[in-house]
């Protein structure tokens, strides 16, 4: 098998001639004939049991041409591409046979797309801005107070009226018109005052009452409501309160935090705290000057990008959200019937990014080779250690299900973010 010819023909499509000699034709159809025989039947002989001439001459000597091209031509075609020098990506292929016959060469013509020729100049020394990392007291009073709330328990109020916050347990009976409609009532339903989980304008009627205290709430139901025909029509609801019920926070002393931490007082437990949130805080502020080097470079990218990139791109992401469906019970087409979506919209919503993430993908890529970037046998070793610690397995596995060639493409990636990261200029956020 060889690569004949190779000629652009348009912006990112490549037109290869590839030639299959006589020898390796002859010898897939031969292959391809001793596989179809099986179900063949000629008058006068046993199923399968016709010589190959009696079978040319019955149905044909081209009887088994398309099938022996396409034994051949995904081989072909992958030598072919190698040979080129060309970066094929998935898009449809124009096939043209040119040359086919016992004892010919095979010979055909495909027509590819390939990744685009782009250009970038002024990546380095870009500006970005990173405000400072400040945590202050009341930072981590207000983290301290996320855990006094999960470890909270609930006390019956009886010396007051209902509060924002608390739990009230309330009966109640919906009405329209004094007609009564389904799933307008219910019996010791607890109800956070405040959570807005009710109609506009129900908690707020509920404030203010004692237990058992009953009385009336008055309600308009949005326009936009999901029931239809309770849409924009006024309510009363019968109201009666059975118990109020409160959060009690834990107290914050060295007894809570040796339960809710590995620490013994609340000092350490407090400067813990205060690194943690550093660090996020330090974490968030690098990703979002990350953003800011990407969006430039994104700018800065010069070229024609092939549609199919995208539409690559939007698939992965797709497929990566209907696995994340699955992880939450559903599928794909249980999903675009409670949303009213279809798959190609759903794939639609995907474009920005996806035209994003190939646009910086390109960039990095172009980068790295005006750099010479390279990555190392070390370096590669090195990242299947860190990604078998992440998958908790053995390296030799994370091996065999992630290519050493994709891998370094990513690590040669990765230093070339490094690269123009770590020579923009950072100024401070006002």
């Amino acid at each position: 098998m060889s690569l004949k010819e190779s000629n652009k023909v348009e912006t990112n499509r490549y037109e290869l001639t590839i030639v299959v000699p006589a020898a390796d034709f002859d010898a897939a159809m031969t292959k391809v004939f001793q596989r179809e025989n099986k179900k063949i039947t000629i008058p006068g002989f046993r199923k399968g049991k016709a010589p190959r001439a009696f079978v040319e001459k019955y149905y044909g000597e081209s009887a088994f041409y398309e099938d022996t091209v396409n034994m051949l031509y995904p081989a072909a075609l992958e030598e072919a591409v190698k040979e080129s020098g060309l970066d094929m990506i998935e898009d449809k292929i124009d096939f043209d046979l040119v040359q086919i016959g016992k004892g010919k060469d095979l010979e055909f013509k495909v027509k590819i797309t390939v990744k685009p020729e782009v250009s970038i100049e002024g990546y380095k020394g870009l500006e970005v801005t990173k405000p400072e990392v400040v945590v202050t007291d009341e930072d981590i009073d207000n983290e301290v107070k996320k855990v006094q709330e999960r470890n909270s328990r609930m006390v019956t109020v009886e010396d007051r009226a209902a509060e924002n916050g608390d739990i009230t347990v309330i009966d109640f009976d919906g009405s329209v018109d004094g007609v009564h409609f389904d799933g307008g009532k219910a019996e010791n339903y607890s109800l956070e005052l405040g959570s807005g989980s009710f109609i506009p304008g129900f908690e707020e009627q509920v404030v203010g009452h004692h237990t058992g205290d009953e009385f009336d709430v008055n309600v308009k139901f949005p326009e936009d409501y999901h029931a239809e025909d309770l849409k924009g029509k006024d309510a009363v609801f019968a109201i009666k309160l059975h118990e109020i019920k409160k959060k009690e926070l834990p107290q914050v002393d060295d007894d809570f935090v040796k339960d809710v931490s590995e620490f013994d007082t609340v000092d350490a437990y407090r400067a813990d705290l205060k690194d943690k949130l550093t660090t996020a805080r330090q974490n968030k502020v690098n990703d979002d000057a990350d953003n800011q080097i990407i969006d430039q470079l994104v700018e800065k990218l010069q070229g024609e990008i092939p549609e199919a990139m995208y539409v690559n791109r939007m698939n992965e992401d797709v497929q990566e959200f209907a696995y994340r469906l699955q992880s939450q019970g559903l599928d794909m087409k249980t999903y675009m019937q409670y949303t009213g979506q279809t798959e190609d919209s759903i794939r639609e919503q995907f474009r920005p990014q996806a035209e994003r993430q190939v646009k910086i993908r390109l960039a990095l890529e172009k980068i790295a080779a005006l750099e010479n970037v390279e990555a190392t046998d070390e370096d590669v070793e090195n990242e299947y250690n860190k990604l078998a610690e992440a998958y908790k397995m053995e390296a030799d596995k994370v091996k065999s299900f992630i290519p050493a060639e994709e891998l370094k493409k990513d690590i040669v990636v990765q230093k070339a973010i490094d690269l123009v990261r770590d020579s923009a200029v950072v100024k401070a956020a006002e």
